[in-house]
């Protein structure tokens, strides 16, 4: 095979030379390509070799998982001390291995935080690089959570592993089943100043035999959340990976002053049921920024309880700011507000962002026996890209958490602004269904313009509305709304029917 890869002149004269002649003649005329091939094996020796070099102490195991060159490692970012009092997993007995069970180490350590008192400024619990299993454990007031590069934090699968807590006060039953739920996987409860950060490590619930599990109604309870936080204040999760929640990925549940950015949350997008990224449940002054969700139900639910106990409980989600975002959702929408809005909800903006891939791509769900309300919503700049509904509000949500809720317990719904809606591959932009009961007012749109894939059918859909579009639609598109050009002059006012091409099939 050399020699057919040589020039002719070279394969005559060795065609004529003795074996042992030829072998010598070819190591000279060709040593430098010689030498090339050895130094490559040797290089790829060396290679091999590093991708399996173990070091000894506490982090044994492979090299940080990282590609070295003759015993270099790459770089790794320093960790930041963001406490007075650092602590590292490995000082409490923790063991990456990904087999080990951590549990003991991280209530260890939490212990030592909580120990330091609030004027001390607190700890830091580092995690360094690993894979830490761990069932279920709580966090401290004070504390911050730093992930390392390379580090991921493990839940437990087996369900005995994690503790069952009372039903949420403003739900009265587990979401999925009556009775008590699980617990998260980091769990917090009255608590002040917390911070889940790091130089994105990774939170993984493992939730793929739950996932099954529920689909095969093996479960008893209803599942966990991956992250839970509980009457607590001054939050900041920032910088880290979350994914294959259990159930919902990051809830926040009665809290205040939160700020959420630039994390990532993945989960299947099929196969992964109730997997919502974020669900800020009954929260006050809250900040989602700079995020990327893609899960197995919606990227973001905003929720206040259900039916007659969150009407009960009375707890709003208000002052909510949520922006810069790329999200998507192949089983409902991209940001959804309910169908648990009981306590109501409230001043939310949602601005500068990308619905990709997605079933739906803003949604507000509701339906009697909620009562409670949903006003003064802002969403601008959406892009919508093969988005199947833009736009859906609708008031049928017939999820109830037992018979006893309030049938005449209506929602009132008021106050949807809409400008700058666009974007590309959208079958239906909006779809709003109101009713008799729960009509939906006080909607505006401005500057809107979607491609669509699907032309027989009116761009709004629309019933028991009253609202206002601002060109350049055309009037015929808008049943039920006051149509003014871009320049605010009255075109079409809005129809005498109530209702409209109500189409559910979608």
């Amino acid at each position: 095979m050399v020699e057919n890869l040589l020039p002719s002149r070279f394969q005559f004269h060795l065609q004529r030379l003795e074996p042992r002649r030829r072998l010598t003649s070819l190591l000279a005329s060709h040593k430098t390509t010689l030498f090339t091939f050895l130094w490559i094996a040797a290089f790829g020796s060396v290679f091999l070799w590093q991708r399996t070099a173990y070091v000894g102490g506490s982090g044994a195991g492979p090299v940080g998982g990282r590609f070295t060159i003759f015993g270099k490692i790459k770089p790794i970012q320093p960790l930041p001390r963001l406490r007075p009092v650092v602590f590292d997993l490995r000082d409490f007995g923790g063991v990456g291995d990904g087999f080990t069970l951590n549990t003991e180490a991280f209530e260890r350590a939490v212990v030592s935080i909580s120990k330091l008192g609030s004027n001390s400024g607190g700890g830091q619990l580092n995690v360094p690089p690993g894979r830490w299993l761990t069932a279920p454990f709580n966090l401290t007031s004070h504390m911050t959570l730093f992930l390392a590069e390379d580090s991921e934090i493990l839940g437990v699968e087996d369900e005995k592993y994690w503790p069952l807590m009372p039903p949420l006060p403003s739900y009265g039953y587990g979401r999925e089943r009556p009775g008590p739920r699980y617990g998260s996987l980091i769990h917090g409860q009255n608590l002040k100043d917390i911070v889940i950060t790091g130089h994105n490590g990774t939170i993984n619930g493992q939730g793929q035999s739950w996932w099954k599990k529920h689909q095969r109604r093996l479960l008893n309870n209803t599942r966990g959340p991956l992250v839970q936080i509980m009457w607590s204040s001054d939050i900041v999760i920032a910088n880290i990976t979350m994914r294959d929640s259990p159930f919902w990925t990051l809830h926040p549940y009665d809290c205040k002053n939160v700020t959420i950015k630039n994390i990532t949350i993945l989960a299947p997008v099929t196969g992964a049921p109730n997997t919502d990224g974020i669900d800020p449940d009954s929260c006050e002054d809250m900040v989602i920024e700079d995020c990327y969700i893609s899960t197995g139900d919606d990227a973001i639910a905003i929720k206040s309880g259900w039916d007659q106990f969150g009407i009960a409980y009375g707890r709003p989600s208000t002052n909510i700011l949520i922006r810069n975002l790329i999200v998507r959702s192949v089983i409902s929408a991209g940001v959804s507000i309910g169908s648990e809005m009981s306590g109501g909800i409230s001043n939310v903006t949602i601005e500068n962002l990308l619905i990709w891939n997605s079933r739906r791509g803003i949604r507000i769900k509701t339906a009697p026996g909620r009562g409670g309300y949903i006003k003064n919503i802002t969403y601008k700049n959406l892009t919508l890209d093969n988005v199947r509904v833009g736009i859906v509000i609708k008031t049928d949500y017939n999820e109830h958490a037992d018979d006893n809720y309030d049938r005449k317990a209506y929602p009132t719904l008021s106050g949807f602004s809409f400008t700058g809606i666009h974007g590309q591959g959208v079958r239906v932009p909006v779809r709003i269904h109101g009713s008799e009961q729960i009509p939906v007012r006080n909607v505006t749109f401005r500057d809107m313009s979607v491609g669509l894939t699907y032309k027989k059918k009116h761009i709004f859909q629309c019933s028991f509305v009253k609202g206002r579009v601002y060109g350049p639609i055309s009037p015929r598109a808008c049943e039920n709304f006051d149509v003014y050009d871009e320049e605010g002059r009255l075109v079409k006012a809005a129809a005498e029917s109530n209702v409209t091409d109500i189409d559910y099939d979608i």
